[in-house]
């Protein structure tokens, strides 16, 4: 077996494999040997057919199994003799026709392609500053949570006969929605109850429908949006005939006792005191989010290293992949976000370096603090998964179960947040207050608006 090194660049090495039609020769003869003691065939004794009968009756098949074996057996070789660290499994492509290797008329020979596991020096995270973005919870939300519980919970009466629909009113109704005169799918309701000013349904209808009555019928005017997700319609004019059959208007919101009883609890103060520490929990968890964006941003401004090309190519093609689908979903083009398909590959490019080298780096802390996830934490992540899945959690606990790739997509966000957690321990975080609506912002857009207002 003879193997060459033949591209060494950055973290690409590739190697050509020879392995000699003598050499595959000999080793089929062996093989043939080995089995031979154990072959009873017809027309001869137990053990006693010739080599050359065995070979003209087995040899193929065999020599295939042969051909394969060298195949890793050389790919093994060039890893070990060269102590790499592969960032994949070698990919093997064939050189020459297979069948003439197989035949004995030609060598095996074969490439290996073997992208390296980078190697970098990780930043020390406790001189990482990082900010972290934190509100209190104020008298003045939990009384807006109360608000919005009663109002989820409010009652409607029936208006009296004749009185004409406004905003916050429920309106039941029938209704049958066509375009260019034709009926669509999922355009028909029946008993359909509709608050007005709730936004639940196309902009626009809504407001057509202050100032009808109970038995009333009219149409409804509307354009779909050009994004609508069913592009068949998207930016088309319809028509809904509706047919109303009662209006009813809100009761007084009443915030007392009575209220929290019928929430479940025993009196408003039990009910406002666990809002507020519901209140706290959210406001922690998207506090954290954005500490967690801070830690990868100031991860990734820290390292800069050489990473497996086959590895960025597989976290691109899969977000590429997703980016297609999304516009073909909502019947978009390039040009529909500003920026032509070559500006948008790359921006996804660098995107996909990103994730790659933050997940090189967090694996490395990981790896080097003893930080792993236990079976427990699974399977606590695989029970919170099938309680999304009422009556079928079996079925889930069982996927799960049987398919390691999904366990390991799994375990992938939960190990993320445990090093990220060990690197918050350690790094220099400055809590900054802000109000409730930066912190329940996208990271990015909270940081615009703050870096705007300094």
């Amino acid at each position: 077996m003879q193997i060459t090194e033949t591209v060494s660049e950055g973290l690409r090495r590739e190697y050509k494999v020879v392995v000699g039609a003598a050499d595959l020769e000999e080793r089929l003869a062996g093989k043939l040997e080995e089995i031979k003691p154990r072959l009873s065939l017809k027309g001869f004794r137990p053990g006693k057919a010739p080599v050359s009968f065995l070979k003209k009756t087995y040899g193929k098949s065999m020599m295939g199994e042969i051909v394969e074996a060298a195949v890793n057996e050389g790919s093994q070789k060039a890893v070990a003799d060269n102590a790499l660290k592969p960032a994949f499994p070698p990919r093997i492509e064939p050189v020459g026709e297979l069948q003439q290797v197989i035949e004995g008329k030609a060598d095996l020979e074969f490439r290996v392609l073997i992208d390296l596991m980078p190697d970098f020096e990780l930043a020390d995270v406790s001189k990482l500053e990082v900010e972290r973005l934190v509100a209190d919870v104020t008298d003045a939300d939990v009384d807006d949570s109360i608000k919005r519980l009663a109002e989820q919970s409010r009652s409607y009466s029936p208006r009296p006969e004749g009185e004409a629909a406004e905003q916050g009113d429920t309106v039941a109704m029938d209704f049958v929605g066509s375009v260019d005169g034709e009926a669509f799918p999922g355009g028909k309701a029946e008993d359909f109850n509709l608050v007005l000013g709730s936004g639940q349904l196309i902009s626009g209808f809504e407001d057509q429908l202050v100032g009808a009555k109970a038995g009333e019928a009219r149409d409804v005017n509307v354009t779909f949006p050009a994004d609508y997700p069913e592009a068949k319609l998207a930016g088309k004019a319809g028509i809904f005939a509706v047919t109303v059959k009662e209006v009813k208007a809100p009761d007084p919101l009443v915030i007392d006792d009575e209220l929290a009883k019928k929430l479940g609890v025993d009196s408003l103060g039990t009910l406002k005191e666990r809002l507020r520490e519901q209140l706290r929990r959210e406001y922690a968890g998207a506090s954290r989010t954005h500490l967690k964006r801070r830690i990868l941003d100031a991860l990734d401004a820290v390292h800069s290293f050489s990473l497996p090309p086959t590895m960025v190519e597989g976290e691109f093609g899969g977000i590429w992949q997703q980016v297609e689908a999304e516009l073909k979903r909502e019947g978009k083009t390039f040009a529909d976000e500003g920026k032509s398909e070559e500006e948008l590959r790359q921006e996804y490019h660098d995107i996909a370096e990103r994730r790659v080298r933050l997940g090189l780096v967090l694996a490395r802390i990981g790896e080097q603090n003893g930080l792993a996830i236990a079976n427990d934490e699974i399977q606590r992540a695989v029970a919170a998964r099938a309680r999304q899945f009422p009556g079928q959690e079996q079925k889930v606990f069982e996927y799960y179960a049987r398919n390691a790739q999904a366990q390991a997509e799994i375990r992938a966000p939960l190990f993320e947040d445990k090093v990220v957690d060990f690197i918050a321990e350690l790094a220099q975080v400055t809590d900054r207050k802000v109000d409730r609506e930066t912190l329940f912002m996208d990271p990015d857009d909270a940081a615009e608006k703050l870096k705007a207002s300094e």
